[in-house]
């Protein structure tokens, strides 16, 4: 019977081939598993498997999670990787670590204001629409300038890198091509003095073209827990 476990050796040893035929090293390539819709006792089989750190696209939904998981140990980390309902943004900054889908400068205030002062920073990613849908959230590739500058003078967040879902395609020289543009983005804002660490791309059908360009997190669901129900 294919487990959670078995997956999740599967998608790690896609990590190990892909940033070997990089030159990298595998360890540098963080795995973050995506349980949104999924329920708290798959998140805790993945966790019993060594998985660590979960991404989740609804602020009430994953709260729901988290608080069914406090019992875990270590305790993982959260990322919220979907888009930032106005609304939402109390919950998200008080019960994550990581948020990659900062798109506009007034979703970046309210996150400041809402984390606690308790809590270190919320480490946070620009997400980029690199393949220019209409309908992809993402600020446009160039303005992620100015919303890096903006978010660089709030205490609360600390910004760790850029983040992107392009638009799904087979084909591997456009996957690693979009996934370029990213790259060349985060190291512009580098050279503008911006310390960043962080390249979150690449999901379970594009993985390996986003290693190839850099990615330093991937973020996997499919693979791992199996097709989401509609």
């Amino acid at each position: 019977m294919v487990t959670i476990a078995s997956n999740l050796q599967a998608v790690r040893a896609r990590i190990e081939r892909a940033a070997q035929t990089a030159g990298r090293h595998a360890d540098a390539i963080a795995l973050v598993a995506v349980s949104k819709t999924f329920p708290a006792a798959s998140i805790e089989q993945a966790h019993a498997a060594g998985q660590r750190a979960f991404g989740e696209n609804y602020a009430q939904e994953a709260v729901a999670k988290i608080t069914e998981l406090t019992y875990l140990s270590p305790f993982p980390t959260w990322h919220f990787i979907g888009p930032i309902q106005s609304n939402k943004t109390n919950l998200i900054a008080a019960h994550f670590q990581w948020v990659h889908s900062v798109e506009r400068d007034k979703i970046a205030q309210w996150l400041n204001a809402a984390r606690p002062e308790g809590l270190p920073p919320l480490d946070v990613c620009i997400q980029v629409n690199v393949s220019g849908e209409a309908a992809k959230s993402g600020v446009k590739p160039g303005a992620e300038v100015k919303l890096a500058d903006a978010i660089s003078r709030l205490p609360r967040l600390r910004l760790r890198g850029l983040m992107a879902i392009p638009e799904p395609t087979s084909d591997m020289a456009l996957q690693r091509r979009r996934f370029a543009l990213l790259r060349e983005l985060k190291d512009r804002l580098a050279a503008r003095g911006h310390a960043l660490d962080t390249l979150s791309m690449g999901m379970s059908d594009d993985l390996e073209a986003a290693i190839a360009e850099g990615a330093t997190m991937v973020r996997v669901g499919t693979a791992i827990f199996g097709s989401r129900k509609k």
